[in-house]
């Protein structure tokens, strides 16, 4: 009897043993961590799946009556909407909340309603808004300010002169935005005719020199003769890509050689030969290649006031709505034109 059994007295199996219960215990927990894993992926993406689409109106206003959310929650959602641009969304929410919401917190939903329909681009709506608002409150400058962006971008720029009065009365600097939509005004006034409006812009901007890169803009595009006749060397840098694009033809060869940047400028762009080197790597790049390869400058527009980056120009900042605080950075890059230009002229 004790020689059958004398294998369980083995070390040997003992450790066999010892393996085997490892190996079955590690087994059934692998799949165990596994199967609770699936669940909790699958659990997470229920709940997530509440978030990809919001609820029908009729649900949204069943869910802020009910109070399982606190309208702040909602507000917060609102506003995480509205920063990813999903401004639909956002609407839905404030629109609401001004149905069932907290009647302290109306005014404030409102001109966040407001807001979100500016920035969605209804404009006719977010000037209801902001009109209702200043009926029963008039001395809100939030408002009164957003009211000023939707006339301007609805180029309604007399009603928005009229926005800067109370403003002013608020103790709001109001000059450059006076400037700035006068300026505007003027620009899109079809029936002065070129020249006359060009003379215009001229006399306003020796009377305060502002919105440098705004008026000489508009004078490089239509009369480049007085562009240079009222130049301001000064401003040379703001206007570097202006200045860049300006046709071979129309350049002032006196103020270039008086001006130590426009000499940097012109001899990297190969127009002349006035510059051996510059401060600026771009520049010293391409007068240093002079025409060897294929490269021109590129340029990007930082706001200095809320240091947000634009592939193109603004005089306003659409992020912050500052005005002229742009900032001219640059970069080389291929010169696609010349690319297509050499390519024209080798089927010729």
């Amino acid at each position: 009897m004790n020689t059958f059994f004398i294998e369980f007295r083995d070390p040997l199996f003992g450790i066999i043993i010892f393996f085997v219960l490892v190996f079955i215990i590690a087994f059934f927990s692998y799949w165990l961590a596994r199967f609770r894993a699936k669940e909790d992926y699958r659990h997470l993406d229920r709940f997530l799946r509440q978030f990809r689409s919001l609820p029908s109106k009729s649900e949204l206003k069943v869910l802020i009556t009910k109070g399982e959310l606190s309208e702040k929650s909602w507000m917060l959602l609102a506003h995480s909407y509205f920063k990813n641009g999903d401004y639909e969304k956002s609407i839905e929410i404030y629109n609401e909340l001004l149905k069932v919401g907290d009647k302290e917190n109306y005014r404030d939903t409102l001109f966040l309603l407001g807001r979100t329909y500016f920035k969605a681009g209804f404009l006719e709506r977010a000037k209801e808004i902001f009109l209702k608002i200043l009926q029963n409150n008039p001395r809100t400058p939030q408002a009164l300010h957003y009211l000023l962006l939707v006339y301007e971008h609805m180029r309604e720029y007399g009603l928005a002169l009229d926005v800067l009065e109370p403003l002013d009365e608020l103790h709001k600097d109001i000059k450059r935005d006076s400037s700035y939509l006068k300026l505007l005004a003027l620009l899109n006034d079809a029936d002065i005719p070129a020249d006359e409006k060009v003379d215009k812009i001229i006399e306003t901007y020796k009377k305060d020199h502002q919105l440098t890169y705004m008026v000489f803009e508009y004078l490089f595009s239509v009369s480049p003769k007085k562009a240079w006749e009222n130049f301001d060397s000064s401003k040379s840098e703001i206007l570097t890509d202006i200045l860049w694009h300006v046709d071979k033809k129309d350049l002032n060869l006196d103020i270039i050689t008086q001006n130590g940047y426009l000499r940097e400028l012109y001899t990297a762009r190969g127009d002349v030969k006035m510059a051996a080197n510059s401060s600026i790597f771009e520049l010293d790049v391409l007068i240093n290649l002079k025409k060897n390869t294929n490269a021109t400058l590129s340029f990007e527009y930082i706001c200095d006031n809320c240091k947000v980056v634009y592939p193109f120009a603004f005089n306003r900042c659409s992020s912050c709505h500052a005005i002229d605080t742009s900032r001219i950075e640059l970069s080389l890059s291929k010169d696609y034109h010349r690319d297509f230009s050499e390519e024209n002229n080798s089927f010729q």
